[in-house]
């Protein structure tokens, strides 16, 4: 009898969605979506519930662990082979695309590497098929996800998109978080930031590459991209360094953390207007491995995906394009802790007052700089880095 009920089960949680889908009929009708779009692209849709960071009642919460940025420590997730691989590829592209990408510099202010290292990173070079069915992704993300009005809004739009004709439903495919297209952008992206570079009538960040990366640097620009400023500057830090400083909030401009000791890689000489731009101290793996003097539009990166790795990846890619050199100082042999074990370092902080910012399992700047204040609290090596011993005394602390 209870082997008889499962189907009953599953095909009334179906039939529950299907009832969701329904009902957004009205906001899509009032969000320009015809009715012929609505029917023709929800009939027969299903949820997937094996998509991470959805909330399913009687099971535990999926989160989002998978994704690399924020799992894997720098050394695998910014590999030497990989990088090398795709600068020799972007120098190639970088004359294929050449009055696209002119005509990006001169319209966006944006380097062309830097949406160049973009398209490499999201979707290596448009040689990486994504694996989803987008409208699939935002009707289950808006249905069962984290973040439902979010994705109820990225749904519609969804469908709106391709009510205009611009991509068939084969072609929108997607991560499991529903970004989309060459560039990944969410549908509301596309609206806000889709830019027509090529001239055709149409934004299709889908199979033209101008349009891609044109609206990839539209949204860098809309995001606060400054022209003419690097992301970033590595250099060797001083050996009395404080590594709870970096945090975006403590902003310095590079000619001061210069004179407290921070010295540019490889002697490099950086111009008066270099040294007045304000920049933050980058310390990916603490005090150990390489660090960086962050400028404004490190942090204009970061937005387009919310992970300092993803950030050090694109624009050392984009760096690379234009010269060969690697990170001078070498990632160490770090090992890192697993997502739960960041959340109950998070969560101990939290706790005696040293962390304000979101538990989410991610060993972010402010993570680390919280860690760090407490090493210093409790007469610990003050390294900046999540490790056991320092979540076992976090742990005990009351």
């Amino acid at each position: 009898m209870f082997l008889a009920l499962l189907p009953i089960r599953a095909h009334a949680a179906d039939a529950a969605f299907t009832q969701f889908v329904t009902s957004l009929w009205p906001d899509a009708e009032a969000a320009g979506v015809s009715h012929a779009t609505f029917d023709t692209e929800t009939r027969g849709l299903e949820p997937d519930y094996k998509l991470p960071d959805l909330i399913l009642p009687g099971r535990p919460a999926t989160g989002a662990p998978a994704q690399a940025e924020f799992v894997q420590v720098p050394a695998d997730y910014i590999k030497e082979a990989s990088i090398a691989r795709l600068a020799a590829d972007g120098k190639k592209l970088m004359e294929q695309y050449r009055p696209a990408l002119s005509a990006i510099e001169s319209r966006f202010g944006v380097p062309a590497s830097v949406v160049l290292a973009i398209w490499g990173r999201e979707t290596d070079f448009g040689r990486y098929t994504l694996p989803y069915d987008a409208l699939r992704v935002l009707a289950t993300q808006a249905y069962v996800g984290r973040r439902k009005d979010k994705y109820r809004n990225e749904f519609i739009l969804a469908l709106k998109i391709l009510g205009q004709g611009v991509v068939t439903r084969k072609d929108m495919r997607s991560s499991w978080a529903g970004a989309t297209g060459l560039t990944q952008f969410l549908p509301s992206e596309y609206y806000q930031h889709g830019v027509d570079l090529d001239g055709d009538g149409r934004i299709d960040i889908w199979h033209s590459v101008p349009d891609a990366l044109g609206s990839a640097a539209q949204q860098l620009v809309n995001k606060g991209w400054q022209s003419g400023v690097r992301w970033a500057y590595e250099v060797h830090a001083p050996a009395n360094a404080d590594c709870t400083m970096g945090v975006p909030e403590v902003t310095k401009p590079i000619g001061e953390w210069l004179r407290d000791g921070f010295v540019p890689v490889r002697g490099e000489r950086l111009s008066a207007a270099e040294q007045a731009e304000p920049a933050s101290l980058l310390q990916p793996e603490g005090i150990y491995g390489p660090a960086f003097l962050a400028t404004k539009n490190y942090f204009v990166i970061k937005e387009y995906n919310f992970s300092d790795l993803y950030v050090l990846y694109v624009g050392h890619l984009s760096d690379r394009m234009t010269s060969p050199l690697p990170f001078e100082t070498p990632w160490s042999a770090s090992t890192q802790l697993r997502t739960a074990d960041v959340e109950a370092m998070q969560q101990g902080l939290t706790r005696i007052g040293l962390y304000k910012d979101k538990i989410d399992g991610k060993a972010g700047m402010q993570t680390r700089a919280a860690l760090g204040a407490y090493q210093k609290s409790a007469g610990l090596k003050v390294d900046c880095w999540p490790s056991e011993a320092v979540l076992h005394s976090i742990s005990a602390a009351r």
